[in-house]
């Protein structure tokens, strides 16, 4: 028995050919079934928008290639040789853990990947598809994520820029009870807004040159008070903090159409800027922008690598416990025969033994209590020696002995 993996992920093929090789409900249950087909009956299927990889227990060597295979088929219309990498026992094993933990992703240490592994698991699981083998795998894989992000906390270093921006404001001024003026209505600014009202807010008022994109965040955003952006130089004069936020090539606040009156904090996430850099020499202003942001984020990610570097310990030592128990599995229906043997054994001399002396209940209990003590003791060298047997090859010839000695 063996554990395998194939696949392709965002470091070995570009955004074009993940897009296609994308595994929907449909692919995926055709997958499962054209792996049972030639034998491998335990696979799972993680398939997010940075990885489509494919999980499984294999018997024969054949198999493994059998997989990458139809992983291919599965996607004719496009050429993978190049980018699908696969691997097998220990490195597949300690591949899996790095997944899991999220240090193989594109925002090292992030903690949605484990969900999606969980859920993976839950699908294989729910279609029949994940047996013992696999199941101890991935779990381990699991268990030893969560003590990584429980010990060592690497994804509490922030690396969004909207996140680390709002994290300033509310470390320079606090930004509970503030009316905040946010410019933009795109990604950047929804995110700011998202963060934002995670604080107690006293009023969010949102400008954009296209009014009617911006009408579309009150679906998410019901509170915010929508200005057109002719308006903002106004607004401005009786707001706390000003987020922007656009794609504009422009500045969009200059200093010379708006003299503060009262202090006011800046934060401008925009590139090119959005908010005039003189402002900085202004008393009542405080100006945060991305050259701030920017090396905040860099000496998280530094961050984030130091703490992955000194976790390594965790995943090594999970990595080697889940190895020595695939190992050992291999030998489990042999240990189970001999097993099964010593309870024939045990009730064969029982039953022998009631009929030549007249036994009561006590008696019958504790005779065979002891035949079974006595075989279990035989055989507890033998298992012993068998779980620490070294390669496949001694466990090869120890298992064949072992059938050949106790015809089983």
């Amino acid at each position: 028995m063996q554990f395998g993996f194939w696949g392709i992920n965002y470091k070995n093929a570009p955004l074009a050919i993940r897009d296609k090789t994308s595994f929907t409900e449909e692919k995926k249950a055709a997958f499962f079934q054209r792996a049972e087909e030639i034998g491998v009956e335990q696979c799972m299927v993680l398939s997010t928008c940075n990885r489509s990889e494919v999980y499984y227990i294999y018997e024969k060597e054949e198999q493994h290639r059998q997989i990458q295979k139809i992983y291919k088929e599965m996607f004719p219309e496009v050429e993978l040789t190049s980018y699908l990498v696969g691997l097998f026992g220990e490195e597949a094993i300690a591949y899996l853990f790095r997944i899991a933990a999220g240090l193989e992703s594109l925002v090292l240490g992030e903690d949605q990947i484990l969900g999606q592994v969980k859920e993976a698991l839950d699908d294989a699981r729910t279609m029949g598809y994940s047996g013992k083998e696999l199941n101890k795998i991935v779990r381990d894989a699991i268990t030893c994520a969560k003590k990584i992000k429980t010990e060592w906390r690497i994804s509490e270093k922030p690396l969004s820029v909207s996140f680390v921006g709002i994290r300033k404001l509310e470390e320079v001024c606090g930004i509970a009870g503030k009316r905040i003026l946010v410019i933009g209505s795109g990604k950047t600014a929804v995110l700011a807004l998202k963060y934002i009202y995670e604080y107690a807010v006293k009023d969010v008022i949102v400008c954009s040159r296209t009014y009617g994109h911006a009408k579309q965040l009150r679906e998410e955003f019901p509170k915010i008070r929508l200005v057109s952006y002719e308006e903002r130089y106004q607004v401005m004069k009786e707001c706390d903090i000003v987020v922007s936020a656009t794609r504009s090539p422009h500045l969009v606040v200059r200093q010379e159409e708006f003299c503060p009156m009262q202090k006011v904090v800046f934060l401008d996430l925009a590139a090119p800027r959005d908010i005039d850099i003189t402002f900085a020499k202004e008393k009542l202003v405080t100006l945060i922008n991305l050259d701030t942001l920017q090396e905040i984020v860099k000496e998280n990610q530094r961050e984030r690598e130091r703490l992955v570097e000194e976790s390594k310990t965790l995943l090594v030592q999970g990595v080697k416990e889940t190895k020595e128990w695939v190992f050992q599995s291999r030998m489990d229906d042999t240990i189970e025969s001999l097993q099964q043997r010593c309870s024939i054994i045990v009730e064969d001399s029982f039953a022998y033994l009631n009929r030549k002396i007249e036994l009561g209940v006590r008696e019958q209990k504790l005779l065979r209590k002891v035949l079974n003590a006595s075989l279990q003791r035989l055989l507890r060298e033998p298992i012993q020696e068998i779980k620490r047997s070294g390669t496949e090859k001694e466990q090869e010839e120890i298992r064949r002995v072992i059938q050949r000695l106790f015809q089983i």
